[in-house]
């Protein structure tokens, strides 16, 4: 009889531990929810907007968390007026618990689509950044390299080299090259009364399906009559930018070279030129090894 009750307790006490674990509650915190997330695309679709970012090589991962940084600075300065809302509450007159009950039903919805969203591409040395209106990528790359040139000293960035703006792409076909031409060039030079000298530049990395000279008669033919080819006083720099089967295109302005062609290593820190090593050769080691 003992024995059948100590059976029976410890039968009991194997049921309570079971229906506990089944019916335990599970805490995350919002950060564990965001992550639970499904995960995003991770690859370039036609039709999306970005900029390409050139980097020194094995550094992939500490260029996309610093240029993050610079672009989310950026959004601030440039867009918080706008569409976008990254003021402080207090400095707009918000309540605390208004925020705060605005941020936990936030947590209940699917977040939204980050303005910018790194892609992993295969190839080294190279980054891709998603953006998403009212980021415009043109301008955002111009006005980063703008404020750079101005105070070179103050360098922001130690791994990022090249920032391309990619205003819209596609697939590195004619068909595609033909309907970004058609896009992208109409804001610049479909005007009716608008003359401009133009210049083409295409970069193709890791393709073999168009080539240089093919890009730059299609683009050409696209621009339009009545504006001249100008390969250095240009009024607007057609940039064709070809990944392996990503097509994208943008048109940026005058200053491209004097801005180092976007090339923030290069604003920081300027490659002498030739005849500047010459000058500053002053030893005579130095003149031996030339």
């Amino acid at each position: 009889m003992e024995s059948s009750r100590k059976r029976k307790a410890d039968g009991g006490e194997d049921q309570n531990s079971n229906n506990q674990g089944k019916y335990k509650k599970q805490w995350r915190t919002p950060r564990q929810i965001q992550t639970d997330d499904p995960p995003r695309a991770q690859s370039i679709e036609p039709g999306d907007s970005g900029i390409w970012i050139t980097c020194t090589r094995g550094k992939e991962a500490k260029c996309i968390a610093e240029i993050r940084d610079l672009f989310d600075e950026y959004a601030r300065k440039l867009y918080s007026h706008g569409d976008l809302d990254l003021s402080d509450p207090v400095a707009r007159g918000v309540g605390i618990e208004d925020e705060i009950s605005k941020e936990l039903a936030s947590i209940q919805k699917p977040s939204a689509a980050p303005l910018f969203h790194p892609v992993r591409v295969e190839m080294e040395c190279v980054v891709f950044f998603k953006t998403r209106p009212p980021i415009e990528p043109v301008s955002l790359v111009h006005e980063i390299c703008s404020d750079a040139a101005a105070a070179s000293m103050l360098k922001r960035t130690r791994f990022v080299k090249r920032l391309s703006p990619v205003t819209l792409t596609g697939k590195a076909t004619k068909m595609d090259l033909e309907r970004l031409s058609k896009e992208v060039l109409a804001p610049h030079f479909h005007r009716e009364g608008s003359t401009k000298k133009f210049a083409i530049r295409p970069t193709i990395r890791n393709s073999n399906q168009l080539s240089r000279d093919g890009v730059i008669e299609q683009v050409a033919s696209a621009v339009g009559t009545g504006h001249s080819v100008d390969l250095k006083a240009y009024d607007a720099l057609i940039i064709v930018e070809i990944y392996k089967n990503v097509c994208g295109m943008s048109v940026v302005g005058s200053d491209y070279d004097r801005l180092k062609r976007y090339n923030l290593a290069e604003i920081y820190d300027p490659t002498p030129k030739p005849k500047e090593q010459t000058d500053s050769s002053i030893d005579g080691e130095d003149k031996g090894r030339k």
